[in-house]
């Protein structure tokens, strides 16, 4: 494999031997163009100009048939003039119109162009301008009789020159092909003579840079090779220890910026993106190409002004990259104009959803806990206060007022316990067997005695032989369970339910139909977070404490199912209930 500079001896010689014969090719195809060029036009003059021949030439043309008069002549000159009818030939043409009138080739005559020298001569003098570049050479003679004017037009289409110019070319070829056949050889002699010192240092150099720095070169001579191969090896010995002593502190460095969860972005003092961690790849949902600071980071927190900072100063931002939050620091890491800016970036999403998270969830309890607090208080103060002045049966009424209130946040206490349960873990699900429409025949028997309470007509529509599937079934039950006792509750007094199921090849499905109050679209996507409840005063009059969808959307989830609202026309609401036949890896067992 070549080296570079055994490319370079060879380069310079084949552009010097290719420079040189296209310089002495050009020369000679030029030279040779010119002189026949010069002849030609020395040729046509030296024949036109003798007297003679162009008395002649008008005494022929005077006559009535002055162009075939004119043509006979020429043929009698055509060695004069060097005709051969292959490459020379001869048109006779009318002055006035340049038409063709007669010649050595008639069909070259018909389409015959208008040349300038041919309209030099439809205007009286003589056309003989030659053109170096053109693909023929011509000279047109005016030509006048009596009343009637010829032209006389002479045209070489220069084969001759074309021929002697591919020859030409061709031994031009050859020479310059020997030519670089020669500078390839000199080339390989003066680079084994010159270059193989130097070729010893590449290859010591190049060790060097693969990281091997046992090997010393040896020392050959005393000249200013050997001082520079001496100076190499001292080099190469410190560069060891200092490679050293980097490497490790780079890999403590690498290993910290790949896998810290905080993203790192770095920019030089001209802000140029350096580095980029993949978690700030993730954080911004950008490529590292795409991360420009100007678009960025800019209109948080100028380029200049982090610049400007003193060792130990920083500045602080956030940045929202589509629902994620993000905190930023900024700080420059060298006091100098030559460093930079060095941002870190915080993922603070899941903080901030767990703040509001919190915050919503304290206030949900204690508004569902202030309200019976507040029945309770009321209720017992106003017993206390009577004195036993009130009937017996209203006191009882507020007594029972008291205990559904106390109920009611047993009831709030206990699904928060569960909640609680299911978040951390804590609840283990029993998995067993168990035919999927069995489970739906129980609950529609422990739900008719209420339904039948408010009027509603209950129907059902499944096979008895729906799979089996395993699962929790008394959990499993409590879901269904919420779903008709909220369909019952929800629906006005004579309405009518309706159950049906079905299963999807892997998967079962049942669907709670109701003709009640419905839910508003707007409020379908929250239904199943906690506490939250379309008609707040309805849902207490109910006994509703907002966290029965919720506990059966996480117990749904625990069996890899879903519980969704189904869109459709007309009042009423339909919730669809979706489980596995058998659960992913997932699932709790």
């Amino acid at each position: 494999m070549f080296r570079s500079l055994h490319m370079k001896l060879v380069m310079i010689l084949v552009l010097l031997i290719t420079s040189l014969m296209a310089v002495v090719g050009a020369f000679l195809l030029t030279s040779v163009s010119n002189y026949y060029l010069d002849d030609f036009y020395t040729q046509m003059n030296e024949t036109f100009s003798d007297a003679s021949f162009y008395a002649a030439m008008q005494t022929e043309a005077s006559q009535e048939d002055g162009a075939q008069r004119l043509q006979s002549l020429i043929e009698l000159y055509a060695g004069s003039l060097g005709i051969d009818s292959r490459s020379r030939n001869y048109y006779i043409l009318d002055a006035d119109t340049g038409a063709f009138l007669a010649g050595s080739d008639e069909a070259a005559g018909a389409v015959l162009g208008q040349t300038a020298n041919i309209l030099a001569a439809r205007n009286g003098s003589v056309g003989a301008q030659g053109d170096l570049t053109a693909s023929y050479m011509d000279v047109a003679v005016p030509v006048s009789g009596g009343e009637n004017r010829f032209i006389v037009y002479i045209r070489d289409n220069r084969a001759t020159v074309s021929e002697l110019n591919n020859e030409l070319l061709l031994i031009i070829l050859q020479a310059l092909l020997v030519g670089l056949l020669v500078s390839v050889l000199l080339s390989f002699l003066l680079a084994k003579t010159m270059i193989d010192p130097i070729e010893k240092l590449t290859e010591g150099a190049e060790r060097i840079a693969g990281g091997d720095f046992d090997e010393q070169l040896e020392v050959e001579s005393n000249d200013e090779i050997g001082v520079l191969t001496n100076t190499f090896n001292d080099m190469a010995s410190v560069l060891h220890d200092t490679l050293s002593a980097v490497e490790n502190e780079r890999s403590k460095l690498d290993a910290l910026f790949l896998h810290m969860t905080d993203g790192v972005v770095a920019y030089d003092g001209g802000g140029k993106l350096m580095h980029c961690n993949p978690a700030a790849v993730a954080l911004l949902d950008r490529a590292p190409e795409d991360c420009v600071y100007a678009e960025l980071f800019e209109p948080l927190c100028p380029f200049s002004r982090v610049m400007s900072m003193k060792r130990g100063d920083y500045a602080e931002a956030e940045l929202t990259v589509g629902e994620r939050s993000v905190e930023l620091y900024f700080a420059a890491f060298s006091d100098e104009e030559a460093g930079g800016v060095l941002i870190v970036l915080h993922d603070v999403t899941e903080r901030r959803r767990t703040e509001e998270r919190r915050k919503e969830f304290v206030a949900n309890v204690s508004h569902e806990l202030r309200t019976p607090l507040t029945n309770i208080r009321s209720y017992a103060e106003t017993i206390r206060d009577a004195n036993g002045d009130i009937p017996r049966e209203t006191e009882n009424g507020f007594l029972d007022i008291v205990i559904n209130e106390a109920d009611r946040m047993t009831h709030i206490v206990q699904d928060l316990l569960t909640l609680s349960r299911l978040d951390s873990g804590r609840t283990e699900m029993v998995m067993a067997r168990f035919a999927f429409g069995d489970a739906i025949d129980a609950v529609l028997r422990s739900i008719a005695l209420d339904a039948r309470r408010h009027g509603h007509t209950l129907t059902r529509d499944y096979s008895d032989r729906l799979p089996y599937i395993l699962g929790d079934r008394g959990r499993i039950e409590q879901v269904m369970l919420n779903i008709l006792s909220n369909a019952v509750k929800y629906t006005p007094d004579g309405g009518h339910i309706r159950v049906t199921a079905g299963d999807l090849g892997e998967r079962v499905w049942m669907e709670v139909a109701d003709d009640g109050i419905g839910i508003p679209k707007k409020d379908r996507k929250r239904i199943f977070e906690r506490f939250y409840r379309v008609d707040k005063a309805r849902s207490r009059e109910s006994g509703g404490t907002g966290l029965g969808l919720s506990i059966a959307t996480e117990i749904v989830q625990r069996h890899n199912g879903s519980l969704s609202i189904v869109e459709r026309d007309g009042p009423g609401t339909t919730v669809r209930l979706e489980l596995p036949v058998r659960p992913g890896e997932g699932a709790p067992s």
